[in-house]
């Protein structure tokens, strides 16, 4: 079988598309291209952004190869010269995105591809399933670790993930989104996500006795003793027999540092009743760690309930994000560059106004507010607009356009950072805990009222006047 390439992921459109451009001389004009998505997954206030490494490695590697062209040319679709082009073919445009672990708004760009209209449009569909997938993943990891309140979360989905490269790539994007490690191995060995597990229901089953089951485990793994306690009854004997292997192996060789884990039943109820068996048994440092089909929601009720839970393994709910399985990213035409260096801003008008996009080459400005350092707005600009420090600076609410607010003490921070330039790389891509942190911090920054995972304040995300004004000089152009 041939050895996949991942230039010929794309949609076939791209391909078509391309060797129409070729046709009609339009295969050098440079054009802009803004990759950002329309609604925040589980109409939450914001989202994480990810992906960016997998698209550097595949930007990096962008080719065909000669079974790929005649694969192509098998389908007598496509011109002699243009197969003979993708032949030679690499990136040579232009990429700025934001960081990895950056929070995110609807309309403002994640992703701004400037490159010859061909490039820039082979690279659709790469670009929208990586950051797509990762950014769906860490958003919705990052609402679950914010609802466990501190109590670690670790990431358990890869026998639910979609495919391969859900499980290693889901597990990548949770650990960005705040849990502190994964279950899936080869995430461990790629991309250092930290991985770890102790037993299935299986381990218990191949023993004559639950005991002997945890004794032995106990045995092997000392430093690593976390026991499975629902096989066949928790209270009656699974956690019972957890403490007795515990007080028989473990704590003789001075060893505290060890667990139980729920993976069935009322975990509320369950948690605290072991809680209370595990202290009166003077193993006050067990932990007790929770898991099966939990999510937020189901983590934020444990937490009301007083659950005694200090690790929560989340699985198909966060690998999947069962309730928002889709991210909804775009990648829309901009702008194009004239043969004179002047840009000809584009845009997409539709009857749906959600759909209708925002035109020309731009930066994306957050401003904090100097005072709490919290973040105030995103203000999308022109590519030549400065946002001035020290000059009172007006934005408006996006959802009561009559309303505007005047800041004065505040900082100005442009988000879009290049990735590539002239096809060479030129960005440092961060180590994956890096990342993390900076999503961590990150997040931080936001208000707690946006944070809120019902009826979230409304960021205001804000166009300059300038920008503005050419929006609307387009739309009247249109009609």
């Amino acid at each position: 079988m041939k050895q996949e390439n991942l230039a010929m992921l794309c949609d076939f459109y791209e391909l078509t598309m391309g060797n129409g451009y070729f046709q009609s001389g339009l295969a050098d004009k440079i054009v802009y291209f803004d990759l950002f998505f329309r609604t925040v997954p589980d109409k939450g206030g914001f989202a994480i952004a990810a992906g960016l490494e997998q698209v550097v490695e595949y930007v990096k590697d962008l080719h065909f190869d000669q079974e790929d062209i005649d694969f192509l040319r098998s389908k007598n679709l496509f011109d002699e010269a243009f197969l003979n082009y993708l032949s030679q073919f690499s990136f040579t445009g232009d990429i700025f995105a934001v960081p990895e672990g950056t929070p995110v708004f609807p309309g403002e760009p994640i992703v701004i591809v400037r490159a010859p209209a061909i490039e820039a449009q082979l690279v659709e569909t790469f670009l929208l399933l990586s950051i797509n997938h990762q950014s769906l993943i860490a958003t919705k990891a990052n609402r679950i670790v914010r609802a466990a309140q501190g109590r670690v979360v670790l990431e358990f989905g890869s026998r639910r993930a979609q495919g391969a490269d859900g499980a290693v790539l889901g597990a990548r994007a949770a650990y960005i989104g705040g849990c502190a490690g994964t279950a899936c191995t080869l995430t461990d060995e790629l991309y250092g996500v930290p991985a770890g597990g102790t037993m299935a229901h299986a381990w218990v089953q191949m023993f004559d006795s639950e005991y002997e089951a945890f004794k032995t485990y106990c045995e092997l793994y000392p430093q690593n003793a976390v026991l499975l306690v629902d096989t066949y009854n928790t209270l009656k004997s699974g956690v019972p027999n957890a403490i007795r292997a515990f007080k028989e192996v473990l704590i003789p060789k001075g060893i505290t540092h060890f667990g139980i884990r729920l993976d069935s039943g009322d975990i509320s109820y369950l948690s605290k009743k072991a809680r209370k068996m595990l202290d009166d048994a003077g193993l006050e440092n067990c932990q007790i760690v929770a898991s099966n089909s939990l999510d937020e929601y189901l983590i934020r009720d444990l937490m009301m309930q007083g659950a005694q839970i200090d690790t929560f393994g989340v699985g198909e709910r966060l690998i999947t994000s069962q309730s928002t399985p889709v991210f909804g990213g775009v990648y829309k035409l901009a702008a194009v560059e004239q043969e004179d260096g002047s840009i000809l801003p584009k845009i997409k008008v539709s009857e749906n106004t959600s759909k209708i996009t925002n035109p020309h080459f731009k930066k994306v400005y957050r401003l904090f507010d100097n005072e709490s350092g919290k973040a105030i707005a995103d203000e999308l600009c022109i590519y030549d607009e400065v946002i001035h420090e020290g000059e009172p600076h007006t934005i408006f609410d996006p959802n009561a356009t009559w309303k505007t607010k005047t800041l004065t003490n505040f900082t100005a921070k442009e988000l879009l950072v290049p990735v590539f330039r002239g096809g060479k790389l030129v960005y440092s891509l961060p180590s994956i805990d890096e990342i993390k942190d900076y999503c961590h911090k990150q997040v931080g920054l936001l208000w707690d009222e946006v944070k809120r995972f019902e009826n979230p304040h409304a960021y205001y995300v804000d166009l300059s006047q300038k920008l503005w004004d050419i929006k609307q000089q387009l739309l009247q152009q249109k009609r």
